[in-house]
């Protein structure tokens, strides 16, 4: 069995899809810790397009010291409207779009409800998604697997390695092989997986291009620009944008 594992984001951009589309387990990485910027810091916010270019749709979080806080228990501050400004945003700037009234009702239906942790609104958008584009994966999340995980303290000592939690992700799954993602190898003790008799894979993703509503082409944008724009053939375009190699 092949696993994956990737952080909850909020509505992640085709990359993600596209490697969870070649697991057959993804586990949700909510026990490390919560980042808000830097390569990392897609947890409460992304990009969609508009006539003039694009801009970042975000979440609005409660957060404790330097970030301290793992990503199940990150709060959202509900004190502002953000949920009605993400949907109005949406929807004026993709109202015209082919596919738009095939997928707006659900975007609806998640902003109109009272959401407290940031993880559960994106796991839920992350399943619809899933099941739209026809990816039939089982997931779990990692909290659920009762992991020896430890966050960073206040000088940034004590936490457990990624390849330490991986490991642990693919004994817990009785897994011999990992799926990791096209910077996996930034970060990863490759050594270390090979000890632990864990077979690493790389996704190799080349972003697609497809027709936007806006014109020029702009990539890296949340995953519901290209679900508008292209629909039912959405997920045929993933499929053609990249593949997974063992190294």
């Amino acid at each position: 069995m092949l696993i994956t594992g990737h952080q909850p984001n909020y509505l992640p951009y085709i990359g993600f899809f596209h490697k969870v589309s070649l697991a057959d387990t993804l586990v949700i990485v909510d026990v490390v810790q919560y980042v808000k910027r830097g390569p990392f810091g897609w947890i409460n916010r992304n990009r969609i397009r508009t006539p003039q270019g694009w801009i970042w749709l975000t979440v609005p979080v409660k957060t404790k010291g330097k970030f301290h806080q793992s990503i199940m228990e990150t709060e959202i501050d509900n004190s502002t409207p953000w949920a009605r400004k993400h949907l109005k945003s949406i929807e004026r700037n993709y109202q015209n779009t082919p596919y738009f009234h095939k997928y707006f009702d659900f975007l609806q239906e998640i902003y109109n409800k009272q959401w407290l942790l940031l993880a559960d609104l994106n796991e839920a958008i992350i399943r619809y998604v899933l099941e739209q584009l026809g990816i039939k994966i089982g997931i779990i999340k990692a909290s659920q697997l009762e992991l020896d995980y430890k966050l960073p303290d206040a000088d940034n000592k004590n936490d457990s390695s990624a390849t330490d939690l991986i490991i642990q992700m693919c004994r817990k799954l009785n897994s011999d092989s990992y799926l990791h993602g096209k910077h996996g190898q930034d970060y990863l003790d490759e050594p270390m997986l090979k000890e632990s008799n864990i077979v690493s894979y790389f996704q190799e993703f080349q972003h697609p291009v497809y027709k936007q509503q806006y014109e020029p082409f702009m990539p890296e944008m949340s995953i519901i620009d290209l679900l508008f724009s292209r629909g039912d053939k959405s997920m045929e375009i993933i499929r053609q944008s990249g593949k997974y190699i063992c190294k």
